[in-house]
C-alpha cells in the first residue's frame, strides 16, 4: 500500500519566519505560499516531472513558475542559506 504524503510539508511557525523574504504581492492575489512552497519541496525532494506533481498543491505550472521565479527574488546564495536557515530552526 502506497503511503500518503503530507499535504503541508512546511509548518505554520516554519512559514511565518520565512515569510517576510518572499516578495511583495503586487497585481492580482497570489497562491497559498505555504501550499505551493509544499508542492516544490515535494516535487524536488522525490525528483518528480511538475507534470506529475500532486494536485493538493495546486496546478503544476503554479509551482514551477514560482521555482523558476526564485532566481529573480532570492538571486544569492546567501539569501537562500538565510531563508533556509529560519525555516529549519527549532522551536522552542
Amino acid at each position: 500500500m502506497m503511503q500518503k504524503h503530507k499535504r503541508l510539508l512546511l509548518s505554520a511557525e516554519q512559514m511565518r519566519r520565512i515569510q517576510p523574504f518572499f516578495p511583495k504581492v503586487r497585481g492580482r492575489a497570489r497562491s497559498d505560499d505555504r501550499k505551493v512552497l509544499s508542492g516544490i519541496i515535494y516535487v524536488k525532494r522525490y525528483g518528480l516531472p511538475w507534470q506529475d506533481a500532486p494536485a493538493v498543491y495546486g496546478p503544476y505550472k503554479t509551482l514551477y513558475n514560482r521555482f523558476a521565479a526564485g532566481p529573480r527574488w532570492a538571486s544569492s546564495p546567501r539569501y537562500f542559506r538565510n531563508w533556509r536557515g529560519q525555516a529549519l530552526k527549532e522551536i522552542p
